[in-house]
């Protein structure tokens, strides 16, 4: 089985207007409504795509109850904390003209030690062999380094860990020796203090972290494709797919469900071609991506 943890799950409100005017009035043209956070978006994917996963993490008030009801409504199976005051973000994302999107987001619940405490016990329940993916910033009301509690107390387990983090979040995972990792080439070049990396420099930067302890390093490259190191050694490039870009949110998360989906095959190659549709059809489309819009596009790459 696959576990999704989101520690600050939210509503993702999607409003397209004409312009935007600060001070002003705005009149949206469409809007639309979503289950959003890192980890829920691997397990949307993984539903588009036929893998069962369950969704663990944190909610609260009436945001946290909507959130809830409508992953059990797609057919994703949870297990959240049901913390007692507060509630769920909400998420503002503001569409005012092509390719601009503004976003507001919420600050979540408070989450006390003794909700990090159930969290710990749901994640004991796990077995040998089972997934577990960590995914996202970590809410100020959590201590910092909460990803290494979290690996410090299944490390008896064989769990395949997959981290999509930045910064010290995922620098602080790498000797706890995750399955996979998937930093996009802004936060790889950034977690060795460089810029504008070419896709031979993200490769070698790559090799670092398998050398730091990651066993698969997936990188999302936006315009330059997706490049993958994997555990034997081996290096694999997809070109990006071919579309028009219209939202940026989820495509991460997309790929690395892609490329859980993908290795359900034990096919390396397929997974990262798998994985590469997959974040196209988010960026492609409204949402998070659909099965129909995957299989076009993993059709179209060679």
């Amino acid at each position: 089985m696959i576990y999704t943890v989101t520690f600050n799950p939210a509503l993702d409100y999607v409003v397209n207007t004409e312009g935007l005017e600060l001070g002003g009035i705005n009149r949206c043209t469409s809007e639309q409504i979503f289950v959003g956070g890192k980890g829920i978006n691997v397990s949307l994917v993984l539903r588009e795509l036929d893998v069962p996963s369950k969704a663990l993490g944190f909610v609260a008030g009436f945001t946290g109850s909507a959130i809830e009801q409508s992953l059990q409504s797609q057919g994703i199976e949870t297990d959240f904390v049901h913390l007692p005051g507060g509630f769920s973000r909400i998420n503002v994302k503001l569409r005012s003209a092509p390719g601009t999107e503004t976003e507001i987001n919420g600050q979540g619940p408070e989450i006390g030690a003794w909700a990090v405490e159930v969290l710990f016990q749901k994640l004991d329940a796990l077995s040998d062999g089972d997934t577990l993916v960590l995914a996202g910033s970590v809410p100020a009301s959590v201590p910092q380094d909460m990803y290494v509690q979290i690996l410090e107390r299944v490390r008896d387990k064989k769990l395949r860990i997959v981290v999509d983090a930045a910064g010290d979040l995922l620098r602080k995972v790498l000797p706890y020796h995750p399955y996979l990792i998937k930093p996009n080439h802004h936060e790889l070049a950034a977690l060795f203090g460089k810029t504008d990396c070419n896709v031979t420099e993200l490769h070698d930067l790559a090799q670092e972290l398998q050398k730091m302890g990651a066993r698969n390093v997936l990188v999302s490259m936006a315009g330059d494709g997706s490049l993958l190191l994997d555990e034997a050694g081996n290096s694999y490039c997809y070109p990006a797919c071919k579309g028009v870009p219209v939202n940026s949110v989820g495509a991460g998360d997309s790929m690395v469900a892609g490329f859980l989906a993908g290795m359900e095959s034990g096919d390396v190659i397929h997974a990262l071609r798998l994985a590469t549709a997959a974040g196209g059809a988010t960026v492609f489309g409204e949402g998070l991506a659909k099965r129909s819009e995957i299989d076009r596009l993993y059709e179209s790459l060679s």
